[in-house]
């Protein structure tokens, strides 16, 4: 089989992001698919038998699309793109473009956690802080918003650790809750932008309220995200997912290592996962430590408290 070099035409900064620092990303792609990447100018050359050539090829050309379109590439995009060449795997569909440029799954887990949203009326997505699971839903919902196919973009916590006791802060509804959803108002304002996010919450087109206030009501034609909710109770749980009207989509995002409560044994979270695993339209995603996107760091002080946990016979 012949293992004659291929040259890939590439712009100069995908060319860049194809090699990598230190061509750290090149040796990825080279260990992945026992080819030889070399960067002569004006692209790569890859040098393998027929089929490995081909995946790298793939795997090269969407790291490329992506730099092209200005994204920074780190090796959890390499590694995102390899794994998608091997399976021939497809992403989801497009999601808003933020600040930093289009958003887009860092890891095989995120897209899968973003096509299980694409797919299904209710998802749970599970696993260590830093995996992107609150600011992918909060993206996922935003883009069906611009699309119109939702009218509403609800939010919706555990506002105080083992309750949603808020009467002793100062402000009205919106000011007591707000210091708890940072990250989403985060996740939003590099979405929307400050201006069309004000906007859209002036107009009740993006709502946020401690899940206590959702009691008696019929979510319909919204995108729900049901964030921390390893601190729900398990009457909690219940009652928001039965909250879901017509046209409605739910997802609901926690920690099953970080639960506050009083009564561990008392989250929802863990007891709803455990009675709906399988049941159409509901979709699980597990994120792991592999999963981290934040500071390398968070990754390895992940792994360092699971390695406690399962030292002392504890599991979540």
């Amino acid at each position: 089989m012949s293992r004659a070099p291929e040259f890939v035409t590439l712009s100069d900064a995908a060319a860049r992001a194809v090699s990598g620092a230190n061509s750290r990303h090149a040796a990825l792609i080279e260990d992945a698919f026992d080819v030889l990447v070399e960067t002569p100018g004006g692209g790569v050359s890859l040098t393998g038998d027929a089929k490995a050539r081909a995946q790298a090829k793939k795997a090269v050309q969407a790291i490329a699309a992506r730099a092209d379109q200005g994204l920074e590439i780190g090796e959890a995009d390499i590694r995102v793109a390899i794994g998608n060449a091997k399976s021939g795997g497809a992403g989801p569909g497009a999601l808003p473009i933020g600040r930093r440029g289009q958003v887009a799954p860092k890891t095989a887990t995120q897209a899968e956690y973003l096509q299980a949203l694409s797919r299904c009326e209710l998802v749970f997505g599970l696993g260590p802080a830093g995996t992107g699971k609150t600011f992918l839903a909060v993206a996922h919902g935003a883009g069906l918003l611009l699309r119109g196919e939702v009218d509403r973009l609800i939010v919706s916590r555990p506002a105080v650790e083992a309750g949603e006791r808020l009467g002793f802060l100062p402000g009205d509804l919106t000011e007591k809750v707000d210091p708890y959803m940072a990250p989403v108002w985060e996740a939003l304002t590099d979405i929307l932008g400050a201006e069309q996010l004000r906007r859209r919450r002036e107009k009740g087109e993006i709502e946020v309220a401690p899940i206590a206030f959702l009691r008696g009501r019929t979510l319909a034609h919204a995108f729900v995200i049901v964030d921390e909710a390893q601190n729900a109770t398990r009457l909690q749980m219940k009652m928001v997912l039965t909250r879901l009207g017509e046209g409605a989509r739910m997802v609901v995002t926690g920690d099953p290592t970080q639960i506050d409560l009083v009564n561990v044994r008392d989250s929802g979270l863990a007891h709803a996962v455990g009675i709906l695993e399988g049941v159409k339209g509901v979709a699980i995603t597990r994120f792991s430590a592999e999963d981290v996107v934040r500071h390398p760091l968070v990754e390895r002080i992940v792994r360092a408290y699971d390695a406690d946990a399962a030292r002392v016979g504890r599991s979540i």
